[in-house]
């Protein structure tokens, strides 16, 4: 399925190439580093125990030891995911140079002896937290996050545009800012609209290009999504859970979406790798979308005003804002969190006239209350139509078996340019 095609990187934009080997690289890394952090640490605070005490705790019903290797196991089938996507995102990009010619023949992984990347330990994280993701956007038990969250931009979509046909909805233009694992994009596509996902990080991307293009059958892969967190949990059994992923097969699905529509759906979905404020600011955007729809994006600006000037510049008149999220500012003065390696590769861009736009990596960073953006949405240029608070209850990757859920009261509103 040619749905979503990952852009080409330049072999000039040496630090833009570092990121993305970086990225691939901490996906063939997750095996090694989970069996150590997750199980191989454990055992070794376990036999640190008393010897009466882990005797006992070794034995029925408590069996811990057997549980590390019912652990180790779910590693490995996260893991073959894991390999997956790397395997493919080498093949996509032609970096096959970076990663040695001869895999070992127990795994997917390069051999790490000829690797040339090296990921860095954000990189690890960041492919720990996009394998949970994948829980999220494309399991079955995932749906609920995904009602409570994708639901409204779609009955929304569908409100605003109810006088097209679902023949014409294709000549309708969506820009989906932060598409992540690219369910909201597919969802749009699927709907009959024409998408655009639009994404910074490579470890997103590469996980949804592997979802969206490479995945053969609907549940073709086993993942244990809350296998390595050990606290709060009633149960092993639910800190075992196994989902299936992908719920659906995306190339079927689209095929069977097309079915009655002008434009066939491989045609309608694409995704971008880039800084919203930098690409979407360029003359060949202005003015080019009917709709924009934000969830959980708005908070990861450092500079909110950037945002809603894009989106202000890549609407058409009369086109519509639709924002679904929280308010957890990614770049919060006490996070230290300005500055990862995604913003600084992927936002640096050479405008027309050779001046380098920084976009998200610009400096500088403010956190606004809910009624401080919407206000500002309205100073710059839009009309509220709608905005709801502590209407919509949303979790994010979360366990709903935990004796610990956290839940979100997102802000929902729609806007007019005017």
């Amino acid at each position: 399925m040619d749905a979503e095609q990952l852009p080409s990187i330049g072999s000039s934009d040496a630090e833009d190439r570092r990121v993305l080997l970086a990225a691939v690289d901490s996906f063939f890394q997750y095996r090694h580093t989970a069996h150590y952090n997750v199980t191989h640490v454990r055992r070794q605070s376990f036999y640190s125990l008393p010897s009466s005490h882990w005797t006992l705790l070794a034995e029925p019903p408590f069996s811990i030891l057997d549980n590390l290797s019912a652990v180790d196991d779910a590693i490995d089938s996260n893991a073959d995911i894991a390999e997956t996507i790397g395997q493919t995102g080498i093949a996509a990009f032609g970096i096959s140079e970076h990663f040695g010619d001869h895999p070992p023949a127990t795994s997917g992984a390069p051999n790490a002896s000829t690797r040339k990347a090296r990921a860095k330990p954000q990189d690890l994280d960041k492919a720990r937290s996009t394998l949970r993701q994948l829980y999220r956007d494309w399991s079955a038990e995932g749906v609920e996050e995904r009602k409570a969250c994708y639901g409204p931009v779609l009955d929304a979509l569908h409100s605003k545009f109810a006088r097209v046909p679902r023949a014409g909805k294709g000549d309708i233009s969506v820009l989906i800012p932060g598409a992540g694992l690219g369910r909201l994009v597919f969802d749009i596509c699927q709907a009959g609209y024409a998408v655009e996902g639009n994404e910074i990080s490579y470890h997103q991307l590469l996980a949804s290009s592997f979802i969206l293009n490479h995945t053969e059958q609907a549940e073709q892969y086993a993942l244990y999504p809350w296998a390595l967190n050990f606290t709060n949990h009633t149960s092993r059994k639910n800190q075992m859970q196994k989902v299936m992923i992908p719920d659906v097969h995306p190339g079927t699905a689209l095929n069977e979406a097309s079915e009655g529509c002008d434009v066939h759906a491989f045609e309608r979905l694409g995704m971008s790798a880039a800084d919203f404020c930098v690409t979407y600011k360029e003359l060949h955007n202005r003015e080019k979308y009917d709709a924009v729809a934000t969830v959980f994006f708005i908070d990861t600006a450092p500079n909110p005003i950037a945002y809603i000037e894009t989106v202000r510049d890549c609407l058409k008149p009369g086109g519509i804002w639709i924002n679904l999220g929280p308010l957890l500012w990614h770049f919060d003065g006490s996070s230290g969190a300005k500055n990862t390696d995604d913003y600084e590769a992927t936002s640096k861009h050479r405008l027309a006239g050779g001046d380098e736009a920084l976009g998200i990596g610009e400096p500088g960073s403010v956190e606004l209350t809910d009624e401080e953006v919407v206000k500002l949405v309205e100073h710059l240029g839009f009309m509220i139509e709608r905005h709801e608070t502590g209407t919509i209850s949303a979790g994010y990757i979360q366990n709903p078996k935990s004796m610990l859920v956290n839940t979100y009261k997102p802000s929902f509103w729609i806007a007019r340019k005017v």
